[in-house]
């Protein structure tokens, strides 16, 4: 062990009730901070993985007609010419020939699932109320392959619904809201005409928008219902990459010349709503580390000041300035490195507990207990911002202690 070192190790254990309290902030501020984010991406997380298993990466829909625009001019010697402006789009709502866009979203290798849905509003009734719902037509193996569909059912399965002409599948919250359970009949009225269906199972996706309008049923049966033989209002789309997703969507509408949407950008609202949330929260937590740095500044200038007669014999004893400034910045590394690694260990407890804590959460999506994220990278920027603080505090006293003299000290004129 180097003399700095071992000098710095003594300092540092002459103030030990000033520095244990440093250490306790940085060691909670590092705590809170990885576990603020671990909560705030794990709800992010959780948000993002339903959307991509519900409504898939990506959404094609209305297809694009660039319009010409074309003005007729004469020069000064009266030759005509034109100007054509082609930057103008007019979108067509809805695909009127959803397979040739299928057989040209194959061609992409990216791609790895095409499900044609057809939507509509329809309005539910039981014996005991009605509301207005969502339906998707599908076909049922096409939309397994572009959702968690499959896994999302809590009550019934897809057998039935296959199995079943007239069986559809409606969110848990719509159910709820009819009061209706498998088997039992539901009227579907659209258009003025009224159709009875089975419920042959009831899903819960997690997000609660979705839960309470959201019924899916046999594609063909949707054409009766909604009285649209042909065409479809999206196609879902999934990838092998889904944080590709822009990348891709651009590509798409370059080629095909439909309107393609990214999961990122249909949910952009949301994900803005979450990095705020995410910076707000580290912007927070990060103020119990720099009330830390404080506490090492202030502890570190007392003892500065505590440590003169110390620190002009050990210049006088052919210390340097480096050295002298060295013995206060080890200080502060050590408290740095004892208080990150608490707080790591801090952060995992919490983390961990938490997880396991069984609390409804409910709002923009639903779960039974809080969702975490584990991720190096919180640990890492947590470390990175107390490192910065701790060691801007630890510097300027260091640099104070490196710039007194052995003469002022014995004269009684240092300041």
């Amino acid at each position: 062990m180097s003399p700095n070192i071992r000098i710095a190790l003594r300092f540092l254990t002459a103030n030990k009730r000033a520095m244990a309290m440093s250490l306790a902030g940085i060691v909670f501020g590092v705590g809170f901070f990885i576990f603020g984010q671990a909560q705030t991406s794990g709800f992010e997380q959780f948000f993002v993985k339903t959307i991509l298993g519900t409504d898939g990466a990506i959404r094609v829909q209305d297809r694009i007609r660039i319009t010409f625009t074309t003005m007729e001019l004469e020069d000064d010697d009266g030759s005509p010419w034109v100007i054509e402006n082609t930057e103008n789009f007019k979108h067509i709502e809805g695909i009127e020939q959803p397979l040739e866009v299928i057989e040209a979203l194959k061609k992409f290798d990216s791609v790895t699932g095409i499900s044609e849905v057809l939507t509509g509003s329809v309005v539910m009734g039981t014996n005991f109320r009605s509301y207005t719902g969502r339906l998707y037509g599908i076909n049922i193996d096409d939309h397994i392959a572009v959702s968690d569909l499959e896994n999302q059912i809590i009550f019934g399965d897809l057998y039935d619904f296959r199995s079943k002409p007239t069986g559809i599948l409606i969110g848990s919250g719509l159910a709820r809201l009819l009061q209706v359970t498998l088997g039992d009949t539901v009227v579907l009225t659209s258009l003025g005409l009224n159709s009875r269906y089975t419920v042959a199972g009831i899903f819960e996706t997690g997000v609660s928008d979705i839960d309470r309008q959201r019924v899916y049923m046999k594609l063909t049966e949707a054409r009766s219902v909604l009285q649209r033989p042909h065409g479809a209002s999206f196609l879902q789309v999934n990838l092998v990459d889904p944080m590709r997703a822009k990348e891709e969507a651009f590509h798409m509408m370059n080629t095909i010349f439909y309107h393609v949407a990214s999961w990122q950008e249909r949910q952009k609202s949301w994900l803005d709503a979450f990095f705020v949330l995410r910076f707000s929260t580290a912007l927070t937590v990060s103020t119990i580390i720099l009330l830390a740095g404080l506490g090492m500044f202030n502890t570190l200038a007392m003892l500065v000041l505590e440590k003169t007669k110390e620190i002009a014999i050990l210049r006088s004893m052919g210390y340097t300035r480096r050295d002298i400034s060295s013995i206060f910045l080890w200080q502060g590394i050590f408290v740095l490195i004892a208080g990150t690694f608490l707080g790591w260990i801090v952060a995992i407890l919490i983390t961990y507990g938490v997880s396991k804590l069984p609390f409804r959460v409910t709002g923009i999506f639903s779960t039974d207990s809080f969702v975490v994220h584990w991720s190096i990278w919180h640990y890492l920027t947590a470390t990175i911002t107390a490192t910065v603080i701790v060691m801007i505090a630890s510097y300027i006293p260091a640099r104070r202690a490196a710039q007194l003299e052995p003469g002022d000290v014995i004269r009684g004129t240092s300041q």
